[in-house]
């Protein structure tokens, strides 16, 4: 008997406890079982009346079930609570007259309930309807508001078609209008706030805290309604670019969304350099505007508010009376990673920016970056021939510098009882005042004294130690681990591989051109295709000799270039090419592309995979139209990014399909050959 209960108790108690919980939580589901929710199922407790539409629905749905065999249960709901709408005053009486009836009974056995079970009601009523109503929102009030009046108009409505019809004149509410249920629903929160603060104090056994109550009632677009009526100034647009898309947006409300920023960027082409400088000078007019406008507005609200609208527009650093925004400092390089060499650009800006900026004081920074951009395009070759020699120098003095750290050996490990010392150093110290040889005896004689268990920690420290440093020397002594991590190696001086055929050369020259810069990226590709088609084969054969003369360039240098390289920096060259050889491939990658010698593809199909290879040339053509008014850094990183797009490229011209003539195959399988 004992089991059977226990078994049947344990059905319902939580059962991730201790031993000791489980049975006092046992104990306690014996003593009052209906205790919380279960409240209900009682056998004393008793059963609410039925609604007078749950009286006629059970009176009548056996009669329309039989008329209606056919249909489901849901359709017979609808059915019978239509008829109960259309029903006359005189047939309802009788069903709410019963309704009231037993709603007096129900009261009267609810009583009695209350007294005989004075702690099952208690354990219901324990956090009690004492606590502050929470606040409404500016919705809220004014649904509960219009609801009367519009009942008087429609007396049938239910609650969805009271909500629908109210829902769609609630978005078309003007703003003046909206402003006066914010202002009430901001009132009712700031009343409740402090009236919640006072029960909290009040009701410790209710484990309520601060958080509980309600932070706001507001959206965010009412709260930036509420603030823009106290006189919060819009946020400028970050740059020139963005002011002419807004401005021009303004005319273009016909016009599709997805092709706004089309046409936007295509008229902001045609613009003549004069024009956008124009509008950045505009651009930064316009935020040192909005910087005054906000601080006068931050001064007329409170210091809650000030913190609420900070955090909101993150202006970290932003105070009130400051001349603009601090910008976040960057993260500090680490010292260990080796620097990269300054290109002659950056240079030769270096060498003319503190003129520049005696003689132009009212230009931005990045207005004199822009302006030494175009200054160092317009310079002639001879000149630039010294800033590159320079290049060249930092170049090899940072080479040099690369291989003297690779040929550094990692870090000794490290044994258990060093790294433990080297945590304690601090405390023995201080007890020896200062007295390093005492120091250490003392500390060498209480690690021989300690027990096995005490040192696992250390000893499983300098296990890990022990691992680092293997793997620091293996990756030192052997670059397969770079490669089979799939990171890409880079290899200083070594020629860029030409195109493998006519048509990439001819794609190559499309692209560079900037002709089709307006088409997106899969339309712009579909169109040299079909150019390469329509070309005769007097061009087509033109384009396959320009490839063919530049392979045969490539091969020189690539020799020219081996030959340059000790004879350690060869073999991992060709380790690295041979592994990445033998890296297995994705579906659909180069391995796919292995097969289609197999199936002999046709030409117009080999100009496909042409095109999709070229993609990445097509965006970084893009990334060249626009980078005279970038950073000289982002020039030098846009040059890596396309260095390693051009390998991408190689390697999947090395497992091309048999293309479309001979000629193009074979001097693919050379290179190949030759790079090995």
């Amino acid at each position: 008997m004992c089991k059977q209960k226990w078994n049947e108790v344990s059905k319902v108690i939580r059962k991730f406890r201790t031993l000791t919980e489980l049975i006092f939580d046992a104990q306690d589901f014996i003593k009052n079982p209906y205790k919380g929710k279960k409240l209900k199922k009682h056998p004393d407790f008793p059963k609410k009346p039925l609604t007078p539409y749950f009286r006629f629905f059970i009176e009548k749905r056996a009669k329309y079930a039989k008329l209606h065999p056919e249909m489901s249960n849901l359709d017979l709901t609808k059915i019978l609570s239509m008829k109960y709408r259309g029903l006359p005053d005189k047939k309802k009486k009788k069903y709410l007259e019963d309704f009231q009836k037993d709603k007096e009974t129900f009261g009267h056995s609810m009583s009695k309930f209350r007294e005989d079970h004075p702690d099952l009601v208690e354990s219901m009523a324990k956090k009690g309807s004492n606590v502050p109503e929470k606040p409404r929102t500016p919705q809220q009030l004014w649904y509960s508001h219009e609801k009367k009046a519009f009942l008087k108009t429609h007396a049938d409505a239910t609650t969805k078609d009271i909500k629908d019809s109210l829902g769609k004149q609630w978005t078309q509410l003007s703003d003046k209008k909206r402003l006066k249920w914010i202002a009430k629903s901001l009132e009712m929160h700031k009343a409740y706030e402090e009236v919640m603060k006072g029960f909290i104090e009040t009701h410790p056994e209710l484990n309520m805290s601060n958080e509980d109550i309600v932070k706001s009632t507001l959206t965010k677009a009412e709260r930036h309604l509420k603030d823009k009526s106290d006189g919060r100034p819009d946020k400028p647009p970050p740059n020139g670019y963005s002011m002419f898309c807004a401005e021009l947006m303004s005319s273009m409300k016909d016009v599709p969304s997805t092709e706004r920023m089309v046409m936007c960027s295509q008229q902001w082409k045609l613009l003549k350099q004069n024009e956008k400088d124009g509008y950045q000078k505009r651009c930064e007019q316009r935020k040192k505007e909005y910087e005054v406008e906000m601080n006068r507005f931050l001064c007329s609200i409170s210091e809650e508010e000030q913190q609420r609208v900070l955090g909101e527009q993150k202006m970290i650093g932003f105070k009130k009376g400051s001349g603009g925004s601090k910008k976040k400092s960057r993260a500090k390089p680490s010292p260990e990673k080796p620097k990269r060499p300054i290109s002659a650009m950056f240079i030769f800006s270096e060498e003319k920016r503190p003129k520049l900026q005696q003689e132009r004081p009212d230009l931005s920074d990045s207005e004199l970056t822009r302006l030494l951009a175009r200054m160092w395009n317009e310079l002639s070759d001879k000149k630039k021939e010294k800033y590159k020699r320079l290049e060249t120098v930092l170049k090899a003095e940072s080479v040099k510098k690369g291989q003297e750290e690779r040929s550094r050996l990692p870090d000794t490990p490290k044994t258990a009882q060093d790294i433990w010392q080297q945590s304690v150093i601090g405390d023995y110290l201080a007890r020896f005042k200062n007295d390093r040889p005492k120091a250490q005896k003392a500390m060498e004689a209480t690690w021989n004294t300690m027990e096995k268990k005490e040192k696992i920690m250390w000893i499983k420290k300098a296990a890990e130690d022990q691992k680092r440093y293997e793997r620091e020397l293996s990756e030192m002594r052997s670059p397969a681990t770079i490669i089979a991590s799939g990171k890409k190696m880079k290899f200083d001086g070594e020629p860029k591989k030409p195109p493998s055929n006519g048509y990439q050369k001819f794609s190559q020259e499309m692209l560079s051109n900037g002709e089709l810069n307006h088409l997106p990226m899969k339309e712009r590709m579909g169109e040299i295709g079909g150019r390469w088609q329509r070309q005769p084969q007097k061009e087509k054969d033109r384009y396959k000799k320009i490839a063919e003369e530049k392979q045969k360039l490539y091969k020189v240098e690539l020799e020219r270039w081996l030959a340059s390289l000790s004879s350690q920096e060869r073999n991992v060259y060709k380790e690295y090419n041979s592994q990445k050889r033998k890296t297995p491939v994705k579906p659909g990658g180069t391995a796919a592309k292995v097969k289609a010698k197999v199936t002999k593809k046709s030409d117009t199909e080999d100009e496909d995979d042409d095109d999709e290879e070229l993609e990445k040339e097509a965006a970084s053509s893009d990334n060249d139209s626009s980078s005279a008014e970038d950073s000289e850094e982002e020039d030098d990183d846009n040059e890596e990014d396309n260095d390693d797009d051009d390998d991408d490229e190689a390697d999947d011209k090395e497992n091309k399909s048999e293309g479309s003539s001979s000629s193009d195959s074979s001097s693919v399988e050379t290179s190949d050959s030759d790079s090995d």
